[in-house]
């Protein structure tokens, strides 16, 4: 009798829980409705503008797929996205191996390690633009006072050339994220089963044999979600470029969020601004929704 008194007790919490789920709606409804406004409505009210011409003061004119076409002939546009792609090729393998680096460091478990992690994270702290003036004042004013006291003229005017000006936003980048990628592999790598690695040190495997056929297989969810995370930093990098660079010299370091807000405001374009929105999401969502089923093929099931 009592077992079955439990059984019914169980079964009557059991469909209270469930019922009670309901009552999570209402709380949830304040966040729908947030995300709703500032971005599901802009978005669709968006596609629609990219199909007009408008200076964002006047009626807006419908012109069909007129700004589209002028994309594919805009030449500084097409620059913007070639050098985004490039840029983010490169920063984001960089971003991922430093970030890797600093986690393997950091899961030593030496003395130290977890102040480690908090400075290696720091840079993440820091704002945009502030991070830009910051790296602009080392790359301008240190690195040229270093080259004038060493006597190495090409640390002077780093920012002045397309190529230095390149690598010098890669370096501030890759200095910015690289300790929030860390913190998800270290997040992995603090997963995996110390009794495998016990093992296979018994067999005779060396660290770096243990790293390459134990860990890095274990934790590859991980490269899923730092490969897909490093992206949406690196292509969508506006504030950086705008106090690093502001785009120059002349324009070789302009990458595609800048660019589209130039067309915005400065040409006051708005229609032709939205229209490259739509493809830059585009390319970033084919770009990014491959990166993700690539990578999650190659993920191990611990």
């Amino acid at each position: 009798m009592e077992s079955s008194k439990r059984i019914v007790s169980t079964k009557t919490v059991g469909k209270k829980r469930i019922n009670d789920q309901k009552w999570s709606y209402p709380f949830l409804l304040p966040a729908v409705l947030a995300v709703c406004a500032i971005v599901v409505i802009p978005f669709v009210i968006g596609i629609y503008y990219s199909f007009t011409k408008w200076d964002g003061i006047s009626v807006s004119t419908f012109v069909g797929l007129e700004n589209f076409k002028r994309i594919l002939s805009d030449k500084e546009f097409m620059h913007s996205l070639w050098f985004t792609i490039k840029f983010s090729v490169v920063t984001v393998a960089l971003i991922n191996l430093v970030g890797l680096g600093l986690a393997l460091i950091v899961t030593k478990g030496f003395r130290g390690s977890t102040i480690l992690r908090t400075v290696f994270f720091m840079p993440n702290l820091i704002g945009g633009l502030i991070l830009g003036f910051i790296w602009q004042f080392v790359f301008v004013k240190a690195f040229s006072a270093i080259g004038t006291a060493v006597g190495i003229e090409a640390l002077n005017g780093w920012l002045s050339t397309p190529t230095t000006g390149f690598w010098g936003m890669v370096l501030m980048v890759v200095w910015q994220y690289a300790g929030y990628i860390m913190v998800i592999y270290v997040a992995f790598l603090q997963g995996v089963d110390e009794s495998l690695l016990e093992a296979a040190s018994l067999d005779g495997a060396s660290e770096w044999q243990q790293m390459l056929q134990i860990k890095l297989p274990m934790i590859r969810p991980a490269f899923t979600i730092s490969l897909f995370m490093s992206l949406s930093f690196c292509f969508k990098i506006y504030d950086q470029n705008l106090a690093l660079t502001s785009g120059g010299p002349f324009k070789s370091t302009t990458m595609v969020a800048m660019d589209i807000v130039n067309t915005a405001f400065s040409q006051r374009e708005m229609g032709l601004a939205q229209a490259k929105g739509m493809v830059f999401f585009l390319i970033l969502t084919i770009i990014s929704v491959t990166q993700v089923f690539l990578s999650s093929r190659k993920e191990v099931e611990v």
